[in-house]
């Protein structure tokens, strides 16, 4: 299996959750993609940096004002009087209040759906090459390979074809399933972040060429909490292809293992050619974000289970907040998926 990895993630790196000095620090922390390197070191994989890819994949997902905003909000932010080292919003545009304005101050209030999403000076950049890093697994796919570790960060799956939101602002997975597509392929996506793949789902939720199913913690008391719920399953051509499996609080590794064995039977249901993995470890016990209890048991068991799957597959990085234990859930992941591909 190649791995596929990018420095330019290490610039983005805020230092809090909130804009006072006083805020908790940052979860999204670069350090996190050192202790996944540490798992791909200890496994002797190979690995390789994504090259530049150009801007035809990302616009082909995401919303051309959207992307604008992205490129140049930091600096059109210096000419403000809230000038300073991080773009992040003080009014949200919300129910009644959704114009686009002309302003950064207020684009940033309609674009960015909260303070997980600050934009720094390097936040763009890292965010695209992110995208370079998913595209270049989804076209290794294409090319044969039969599975693929985009090792993405930022990660992407609550982003939106026009909205940035927890630590996310460019959808890696749904930019690979895109490329899949235009390459003939029939593809799923499996999230089992535990955080519901909003953005995912948004994007996909009126098309029937992606099935997308997202385990995760029951959103009524977990982020996103507007959406992940199990009774939005598509609409127009997508109903029946959006399929969500909410957990409740304190579920452990059977219940988790239960949820991704299910998810994989749709999948194999609708047919799919390819399997794009949304890979989060923040549904381990403990994790600061989340509130379910798997263990490095548990990622190893679905892991073992992913892999049997007889399709290409491709692993795109999304969470995990308990930095010091990421690289051994990797790892555990890992060692439940490599030998099941072999068999």
């Amino acid at each position: 299996m190649i791995v596929i990895t990018t420095e330019a993630h290490a610039a983005h790196d805020p230092a809090t959750m909130a804009p006072s000095p006083s805020g908790r620090p940052f979860y999204d922390r670069a350090a996190r993609v050192e202790q996944l390197l540490s798992a791909v070191k200890r496994l002797e994989l190979p690995t390789t940096v994504a090259p530049d890819h150009g801007m035809a994949p990302i616009a082909a997902v995401h919303d051309a004002g959207y992307l604008h905003f992205l490129q140049t909000a930091f600096e059109r932010w210096q000419e403000t009087t809230l000038a300073g080292p991080v773009v992040r919003t003080f009014g949200y545009a919300v129910r009644r209040m959704q114009r686009l304005p002309d302003a950064v101050v207020g684009q940033a209030g309609y674009y960015l759906s909260g303070e997980g999403a600050p934009i720094l000076a390097a936040t763009w950049h890292a965010a695209k090459v992110s995208t370079h890093v998913a595209v270049e697994g989804a076209k290794r796919v294409l090319g044969g390979a039969r599975e693929a570790y985009a090792m993405c960060r930022p990660s992407g799956h609550h982003t939106y074809a026009d909205l940035a939101g927890g630590f996310c602002y460019l959808n890696n997975a749904a930019i690979a399933a895109q490329i899949l597509v235009d390459g003939g392929a029939k593809p799923a996506i499996l999230d089992v972040d535990v955080h519901a793949g909003n953005g995912t789902q948004g994007i996909l939720y009126e098309r029937n060429d992606v099935f997308f199913c997202s385990v995760h913690g029951d959103p009524r008391g977990l982020y996103p909490w507007y959406a992940g719920y199990a009774d939005e399953t598509g609409t127009g051509r997508g109903q029946g292809c959006n399929l969500n499996l909410p957990l409740a609080a304190g579920t452990e590794n059977a219940g988790y293992i239960a949820a991704v064995e299910r998810g994989l039977d749709a999948i194999q249901k609708f047919g799919a050619s390819v399997l794009i993995i949304s890979l989060g470890f923040d549904a381990h016990l403990g994790d600061p974000t989340a509130n379910l209890a798997v263990t490095g048991e548990g990622f190893r068991a679905i892991g073992e289970r992913i892999g049997s799957i007889d399709v290409p597959v491709l692993l795109v990085q999304e969470g995990g907040y308990i930095v010091e234990k990421l690289g051994d859930n990797l790892h555990a992941f890992l060692r439940g998926f490599l030998p099941a591909r072999q068999r």
